[in-house]
């Protein structure tokens, strides 16, 4: 048993959306990971938590007419109450409101501005407010939008102070020269070399236009950069600013790995090494970056009605179901396509017929034979030996793949025995030895084969599946806790004496039927009625364009009406809405782009010419505009 400690992360999620698909792929990956190297006697820390500060979090709470503190108490527990019902077992969830943080950021911050690498100047670039970040202008999408989330860019010019972030790239490039697995996948590695040999910029690291975020000591009237916030996070839950020998088992001393998603490795294999390095800190053993999902071959969108809802699929199809598909359907660091036929056909073929099946026959057989009680082992032959090699090659396949955090493949391994002592009922074929009394010992040999090697495989598939894992030795009539078993545990093949008592077998796995599910999850209403039917031709002498909005003012001597000056592409005009009561900042609504009706008769609305009318939605009695993102070119047609 190795009694090195492993510590694993996700990155923290940012509290303006609830988690997604996305955010649920890396938490159970990291979970599995923790999971698994339990299984092998490491002494594991998992942590996850969430990213609570900058402005985005500061608007959002002044739009919900909260503080930013009671937004994000808000929030935080949605991002709990999601792990715990994807049986995510993380030992911290760290907040970045919490003291223990807001300790260590002033202390990271302190020794590297007392090493001379934090300075005093002076930002005017274009700033992401979605991503929280400056983009330099050889990076800038399009006219004027960010590479990562394809937003508008916003020009600041702002006192800040800068991290000499320049000062670390050859120390950088060379540790990830010497460190091959440091970035994984290798394509991500490439990626991030790339980048760096552009030639690494100074970091801003203060913001002085907005409030919400920590304090810096040294820099009165400035807050810190959200990202050099939300890194030192990994070092915060391991007693980097309060419990010096916590902190070296776990980081200094033990093995660290961050798990991510790709739209932020940058951040993490760029930026927080050179945090690092300022700091005199170990640098993390790897940073991985997972791809992304799309639905039935579509990016997810809210407005297409496609985003995949955790929640909604486990209450579907059970937790353990779709945390293996998760990490079986698509090489980890790959993009990858969540399907209902997808997650049907691995339920169906990979769980229902072949570990489910392994498991039904092996005790419907075992009880017929012999009873509920284990037998006495005959000799192994040939046949036996090659399946228990088999075995032993499959724990350093999946050793080997998962230091990696290769999950698919690791999966692949283990089906592979599977497959294999499936096939071994129907070469020995204990149905002919049963008929044959000479023949019992030789079929009890076969039979606890069969048993123990799913004891094995339980322990194997534990990290992936464990409330379906514990339910194979509970049939198998083992009450032990399997999250606590080691796969140390289980070598051998002599696992159970003779007089165990067997459980009684259930399917642990339905089989689902394709089409039904299909069917029942987009039914179509074939007598659906049209109420006030109108024709294309009457809706093509409807003109909608995207206008993007110059000006907001209230009407004077009305509660109801707003006055915007619009650009519909080709003119300036004005059009009145009644909507003031739902946008009490209605300043906030300039620079939006939204979808207005550009030839309707213009109209006078108390004394204040109407050239248009804004489209809006509403739900609840709520009244919404209907905004369009930013990247769409205003005087756009809908069609």
């Amino acid at each position: 048993m190795d009694n090195k400690s492993f510590y694993i992360t996700t990155p923290i999620y940012y509290v303006n959306g609830d988690p997604h698909v996305g955010s649920a792929y890396t938490t159970v990956a990291a979970d599995v990971m923790a999971r698994y190297k339990k299984t092998r006697g490491y002494d594991v820390y998992f942590l996850t938590g969430t990213d609570e500060h900058g402005q985005k979090v500061e608007e959002t709470a002044k739009m919900k007419g909260m503080t930013p503190q009671e937004w994000t108490d808000l929030m935080a527990p949605r991002f709990m109450e999601m792990w715990k019902a994807l049986n995510v077992k993380n030992d911290d969830f760290i907040r970045t409101t919490q003291e223990r943080h807001k300790k260590a950021v002033k202390k990271i911050l302190k020794t590297v501005y007392e090493k001379g690498d934090i300075y005093k100047g002076e930002y005017e670039g274009k700033y992401c407010v979605s991503c929280e970040t400056f983009v330099p202008e050889n990076q800038i999408v399009g006219e004027n939008c960010c590479p990562d989330c394809g937003k508008e860019l916003r020009m600041v010019k702002e006192e800040s102070y800068f991290f000499r972030m320049s000062k670390y790239q050859d120390a950088l490039l060379k540790h990830i020269d010497e460190h091959p697995d440091f970035i994984l996948p290798r394509s991500r590695r490439n990626e991030v070399i790339s980048f760096i040999k552009q030639g690494l910029q100074d970091l801003s690291i203060s913001r002085n236009t907005f409030e919400w975020g920590i304090p810096i000591e040294f820099a009165p009237g400035h807050i810190t950069y959200v990202w050099f916030d939300a890194l030192t996070n990994y070092l915060t839950a391991v007693g980097y600013e309060s419990n010096p020998e916590e902190f070296e088992r776990r980081w200094t001393n033990g093995e660290v790995v961050h798990l991510l998603g790709k739209d932020i490795v940058r951040f993490h294999a760029i930026i927080w090494p050179c945090m690092l390095l300022s700091a005199g800190e170990k640098l993390p053993d790897k940073v991985v970056a997972h791809g992304w999902w799309t639905s039935e071959g579509e990016k997810m969108s809210k407005s297409k009605g496609n985003v995949i809802a955790p929640l909604d699929e486990v209450k579907k199809y059970g937790v353990d179901p779709f945390r293996y598909y998760l990490l079986r359907e698509v090489t980890f660091g790959n993009d990858g396509d969540y399907s209902t036929k997808g997650i049907i056909n691995r339920i169906n073929s990979d769980l229902a017929n072949d570990l489910g099946n392994l498991l039904n026959r092996t005790l419907g057989m075992y009880k017929k034979y012999f009873g509920e009680e284990i037998v006495a082992n005959g000799q192994f032959e040939e046949i036996d030996l090659d399946a228990q090699k088999l075995y032993d090659e499959t724990l350093n396949s999946v050793d080997d793949t998962m230091s990696r955090l290769e999950f698919s493949r690791a999966l692949e391994y283990i089906w592979k025995f599977i497959s294999r002592m499936n096939k071994y009922i129907d070469e020995t074929g204990p149905w002919l030895l049963a008929k044959d009394e000479t023949k019992k010992e030789r079929l009890a040999t076969i039979m606890n084969m069969l048993v123990y090697s799913l004891e094995k495989i339980a322990v194997l598939v534990a990290p992936y599946m464990p409330e379906s894992a514990q339910k194979i030795w509970n049939q198998l009539g083992i009450e032990k806790d399997i999250e606590k078993a080691l796969l140390s545990d289980v070598e051998g093949w002599d696992l159970l004496e003779p007089g165990h008592k067997l459980g009684n077998p259930t399917p642990i796995f339905p089989r689902i039927e394709v089409e039904k599910e299909v069917k029942e999850k987009n039914p179509i209403n074939k007598d659906l009625k049209i109420e006030n039917p109108i024709t294309i031709d009457d809706f093509s002498k409807v003109e909608i364009k995207v206008v993007e909005i110059l000006e907001a003012d209230k009407v004077a001597d009305s509660d109801r009406l707003l006055k915007f000056k619009v650009n519909d592409g080709k003119n300036i005009r004005q059009i009145v809405s009644g909507i003031a009561k739902y946008y009490p900042e209605y300043q906030e609504l300039v620079g939006k782009k939204v979808l207005g009706v550009v030839n309707l008769e213009p109209v006078v609305l108390k004394g204040e010419l109407s050239q248009g009318m804004l489209l809006t939605t509403e739900e609840k009695k709520r009244v919404k505009l209907v905004e369009v993102d930013s990247i769409v070119k205003t005087g756009s047609k809908i069609k």
